[in-house]
């Protein structure tokens, strides 16, 4: 989803509580990021059906687990506080949550166990590595990076200091590190 920057006075240095108080129209989106506003397209057709076959799987790993799988629109406060001052304010594609007591009433309080974002043709490079830095600081274990015109998936874990990162193709298997026998078959993700 592309990003264009809200171009509002109250947009600079907003806060949760300032994104929380903004009349948007039916179907707007917003990522708060670092007080900045952006605001997010709509996603395509294909970003949608690998979403749809990604909850599919992940949902049907987690059923009856402590760990929670959420698509968005969904907002993910990286860095919350209590009298709502935060200024980033995130929808990953897909949240997933193992600690409960993150699951707020409006919202994910922290950083999940992991995220997954589905690049669309819009999508900048400065957007992919804002939030490959946000992530890994917040605590996010692993990070996901869908491409569905290369039919790839870029696992990042953030382990300590370290980064580990590998590509999988449309014919492979992904284990996740942060959910313990959590896989998805990528060949149902890219067939649609």
């Amino acid at each position: 989803m592309a990003y264009a920057l809200l171009q509002t006075e109250t947009a600079a240095g907003a806060t949760y509580a300032d994104y929380k108080a903004w009349e948007l129209k039916p179907g707007e989106r917003y990522e708060l990021i670092h007080g900045e506003a952006y605001a997010m397209s709509a996603p395509s057709t294909v970003h949608q059906l690998i979403l749809a076959d990604m909850m599919r799987q992940i949902t049907a790993f987690l059923f009856g687990k402590r760990c929670r799988a959420i698509p968005a629109p969904y907002d993910v406060r990286l860095f919350p506080e209590k009298d709502e001052s935060d200024d980033t304010v995130v929808q990953p594609d897909i949240s997933v949550i193992c600690d409960g007591e993150k699951l707020g009433k409006e919202g994910c309080l922290g950083a999940p166990d992991f995220v997954v974002e589905i690049l669309s043709p819009s999508n900048t490079h400065a957007e992919m590595s804002r939030k490959f830095h946000l992530y890994r600081k917040a605590g996010v274990r692993e990070y996901w990076v869908v491409n569905g015109e290369d039919r790839t998936v870029v696992v990042h874990l953030f382990e300590g200091d370290a980064i580990i990162s590998r590509i999988y193709r449309e014919k492979e298997t992904v284990a996740s590190a942060a959910v313990e026998g959590l896989s998805v078959e990528l060949a149902p993700v890219f067939a649609g």
